[in-house]
């Protein structure tokens, strides 16, 4: 039995009755020609000719597909292109189709009677998979995505432990006098979380103290006792808001260029070459910054404590009418050196653990310039977290030693 279509209309045909093609589909203005033939029951052979082109308004797939369920369902298709003149990406489309249906009805396709080229291309669209998006993605079972991300936070946390081991023995190292890193570096790294960081520290400490003379004189102004804003604003600055804003501001500020720093070497691979000329990243890149913050916060906590103190007497002063002697002498009470003392404890391991965060996500980075940027955002947002929960240890551990 053979079937053909000569010149067929663009749209897909309707189903034929007896293998017969309605008149009025048939067009003498196409170059291309198909025809249906069965070798036996189990093979369905298609036999192209003329022009294959998209210009030429190829036919539809879907006259395979017919020919394949009408009668006997075959098993494999082969195709005769002998007689074939031209061909382009259009053949290629109509070819993909059909290869795609036969997979649906688990048919083989035996494209030995193609050309060459055209089985070369064949092999290379089938060689890259096709391209899903997250909604045709099949949805992984809850326990499966809860293993996961318990997977996920047990190596970041392993990686972190890791990478604080290792900036401890690069401190080892420099205690003994080994490690390996510039002074200059060095320098320049204090002056940069340092001095450069006065304005900002100015700022945000004296209006934290505004704020806390503000908060408490609404209160204590009921009773009478303006006078004890000054202990209020002073214990406050000096055990808590000192140090924690102070470190809050160099996390935002310090923590995510340190990550910038690091992540552009990153993606640069500069960190690489000085893994292959033998100089430890640690020792060169990150002690260095660690040192920095850990010698330079406690003196910026200390600047945020005085300068906070002063924004509450500012308060004190022009609007509860307290002496500048008085608030002076009240706060001196109130304030001892052990709670100066306990902020600037706390200020060293904030230091410490806002240059880790912003060295740790640096090294993490990516390969690209908007990992940078993610590096940068995740080092601030972790520098944060490492503080307050830092922070609310050492409340704890200074009230169970009565500190």
């Amino acid at each position: 039995m053979r079937v053909g279509i000569s010149r067929q209309a663009k749209d897909s045909l309707p189903i034929m009755a007896n293998n017969a093609i309605p008149k009025k589909l048939v067009k003498t203005d196409y170059p291309w020609q198909i025809n249906f033939a069965r070798p036996d029951d189990k093979t369905l052979l298609i036999s192209l000719s003329g022009s294959w082109r998209l210009r030429d308004a190829l036919p539809s797939a879907a006259e395979v597909e017919r020919q394949i369920t009408a009668g006997p369902p075959a098993k494999r298709i082969s195709f005769d292109t002998r007689n074939l003149s031209a061909w382009d990406t259009g053949l290629l489309t109509f070819l993909t189709k059909v290869s795609r249906q036969s997979t649906q009805h688990q048919i083989t396709v035996e494209e030995q009677g193609l050309p060459e080229g055209v089985r070369r291309l064949l092999q290379l669209a089938k060689a890259v998979p096709p391209r899903t998006t997250q909604k045709a993605a099949k949805r992984s079972p809850w326990l499966t995505r809860v293993g996961q991300q318990a997977m996920a936070i047990y190596g970041a946390g392993m990686e972190m432990v890791s990478f604080i081991g290792a900036a401890t023995l690069a401190f080892a190292s420099l205690l003994r006098g080994k490690a390996r890193y510039q002074k200059a570096d060095l320098a320049l790294i204090i002056q940069e979380v340092g001095p450069q960081a006065l304005g900002i520290v100015s700022l945000i400490s004296f209006l934290v103290g505004l704020i806390l003379a503000f908060v408490g004189a609404v209160q204590l102004r009921q009773f009478g006792a303006q006078i004890y804003v000054a202990d209020l604003v002073g214990l406050a600055m000096a055990r808590e808001m000192g140090p924690m804003m102070a470190a809050i501001i160099v996390a935002g500020r310090t923590g995510a260029a340190f990550a910038a720093q690091l992540g552009t070497m990153q993606v640069n691979e500069e960190i690489d070459a000085f893994k292959t000329l033998g100089i430890p990243p640690m020792e060169f890149l990150v002690m260095p910054r660690m040192l920095a913050l850990m010698v330079m916060m406690p003196l910026l906590t200390l600047y945020a404590n005085l300068v906070g103190i002063l924004g509450g007497a500012v308060v004190g002063i022009g609007m509860l009418d307290l002496g500048l002697l008085q608030y002076y002498f009240q706060t001196q009470s109130a304030v001892t050196l052990l709670d100066f003392g306990t902020g600037l404890i706390k200020s060293i391991f904030f230091g410490a653990l806002v240059a880790i965060a912003g060295c740790l996500r640096g090294i993490q980075c990516g390969r690209s310039s908007a990992a940078v940027g993610v590096a940068a955002t995740s080092a601030v947002v972790t520098g944060i977290v490492f503080i307050i929960v830092t922070d609310a240890v050492f409340a704890v551990l200074f009230n169970v030693l009565g500190i």
